[in-house]
């Protein structure tokens, strides 16, 4: 059976707050394994995945875009780097893509969706592809649910809403790719699983941004729903433990291909370059 080859591609580095980024997780205790810049900030980057197969295309995520101010460039250390550019490199235009696949909608992830055309108006980078997401996501975007103020951002998303695919629950989104609800981030977060020539390679989303996200309580204080993070994350690596996955971590900065074994000292688990 024909299975998808996977490219990864990055999208642009950017930063963030590290007791954000690690919640309840004191500083003292993460600050050793990450280096905080001096506004307190992490490096992080837009991990996204091409997916090819007879000819098919399909993108998962898009990073920030380019749509940003300058002050808004320099407050979350935005690279100048799209996802534009990260197709170029592989040979791929935007036009050549057929479906893009997003785990969830804050900026940092749908951002790429759009861009400004030469006489300044909103449109679709991706005009030929249908865009895949959970309803729920869908919904609370629309209606901003959240904590933030500023991470549902209707310019990413108002110009490509004809594209919207909704979707609900786990389902097959086309032979051989799969979305997983896994909640927790936000309440129509999802993961994506692939049958990719190298064995099953799930691309967790925020579930596990990066690899310090592994272990129980480390969790970002951006989640919506920190305890179902917790469930969330445990099933899902149960999951890879069993069933062989390989990870694909969405801002990890170093290799974000991990595989993930149990930790038979604390009962819990651990990650290995993948």
């Amino acid at each position: 059976m024909p299975r998808w080859n996977s490219t990864l591609l990055r999208a642009g580095s950017f930063r963030l707050d590290g007791g954000s980024m690690f919640g309840v997780v004191p500083k003292p205790v993460w600050s050793r394994v990450v280096s905080p810049d001096q506004d307190n900030c992490i490096p992080l980057q837009t991990n996204c995945l091409l997916l090819e197969m007879d000819g098919s295309r399909i993108l998962l995520e898009t990073g920030n875009g380019s749509k940003w101010s300058a002050k808004e460039r320099t407050i979350f250390g935005l690279e100048d780097r799209t996802i534009d550019v990260a197709l170029g490199e592989v040979g791929v235009s935007p036009d050549q893509i057929d479906l893009v696949i997003l785990t969830h909608l804050h900026f940092d992830h749908a951002g790429g969706l759009t861009r400004q055309s030469p006489d300044g108006q909103l449109i679709s980078t991706f005009p030929s592809a249908e865009i895949v997401v959970q309803e729920q996501e869908w919904e609370d975007a629309m209606a901003n649910r959240s904590t933030m103020s500023a991470t549902y951002l209707r310019n990413h998303l108002d110009p490509v809403a004809d594209q919207i695919r909704r979707i609900t629950g786990e389902t097959t989104i086309i032979d051989g790719i799969r979305a997983i609800p896994t909640p927790g981030h936000t309440w129509g977060h999802q993961s994506i699983l692939i049958d990719d020539a190298n064995g099953p390679l799930c691309f967790t989303g925020d579930l596990l941004p990066t690899a310090n996200h592994v272990g129980r309580s480390w969790s970002m204080g951006y989640d919506m729903l920190p305890h179902d993070t917790l469930l969330t994350k445990e099933r899902i690596l149960n999951r890879a433990v069993e069933e062989g996955w390989r990870l694909v971590l969405d801002h990890e900065p170093g290799d974000p291909v991990v595989e993930v074994e149990r930790d038979t000292q604390t009962g819990w688990f651990r990650l290995t370059s993948g």
